[in-house]
């Protein structure tokens, strides 16, 4: 549909921000360091129509 590339960067989703949320928070609390990268690859699925082609770069995490 859209041809026009990701205008949002995937990133590396343990950094030292997702760190730090993750080593502050409580013991019965719940954190999903990747949950901002799986938004992030959604949104762009949503905005393409479905063309996981046009969103790539978003996955790459999935791969590691």
């Amino acid at each position: 549909m859209a041809s026009t590339p990701p205008q949002e960067s995937a990133s590396d989703p343990w950094d030292d921000k997702t760190r730090e949320k993750f080593e502050g928070k409580s013991k019965s609390k719940f954190y999903d360091p990747c949950q901002e990268a799986a938004q992030q690859s959604y949104r762009c699925l949503y905005r393409n129509g479905g063309d996981k082609a046009m969103c790539g770069d978003f996955f790459q995490y999935a791969r590691r």
